[in-house]
């Protein structure tokens, strides 16, 4: 069953489940971000991993070379046209053993042609969200550090699972920063 703003507050407040967390949702002037009726909206941080065919690379999940990017810091991060670039969430997540999310884009980046893509957070997965950022279009695509940039939808299970991801020992559990393909 998906879960209420209710449901979120007491969560992040018992469990921790998000730091740090905003209890309403920030939108005066910003990419709204915080708490929404069924699901948290989060902040892309100010760290970026801004892809480029500089050194003519090959991007490989098995061999990630990270000459295929540079790295940039700032409160605006300019994405190339037809490219990507990956980046943080601000909040570190902890997900309960009986709990499963969804994240996806939110609409006022997704009408410029902006897609956030974010694999689901598994029973007791924690850490940053690493965020992959698409502009689809044929123009640069502006993005904007510490505002909203996804939504997590939050599904409580009636049972724990058999394996969580932290018992399974996943490869991604408790990043720290924006982390790269792994094998």
């Amino acid at each position: 069953m998906i879960k209420n703003d209710k449901w979120i507050k007491k969560m992040a407040i018992e469990k921790k489940m998000i730091s740090p967390f905003e209890k309403e949702q920030m939108r005066k002037n910003v990419v709204s971000w915080g708490v929404s009726s069924y699901g948290y909206d989060l902040r892309v941080s100010d760290e970026f991993k801004i892809f480029t065919n500089i050194h003519n690379t090959i991007v490989d999940p098995k061999k990630f070379d990270s000459k295929s990017f540079i790295d940039f810091k700032g409160d605006v991060c300019i994405i190339p046209p037809n490219s990507f670039a990956l980046a943080r969430s601000v909040e570190y997540f902890k997900i309960p053993r009986n709990v499963m999310t969804i994240c996806l884009g939110k609409s006022t980046y997704a009408r410029c042609g902006i897609i956030v893509n974010v694999t689901p957070f598994e029973p007791e997965w924690e850490g940053y969200v690493t965020l992959e950022i698409s502009n689809t279009t044929p123009l640069p695509a502006k993005i904007y550090s510490n505002e909203g940039l996804a939504q997590v939808l939050f599904f409580e299970a009636d049972e724990e699972p058999e394996i969580s991801y932290k018992d399974k020992k996943g490869k991604y559990q408790s990043q720290t920063g924006i982390t790269i393909a792994k094998i």
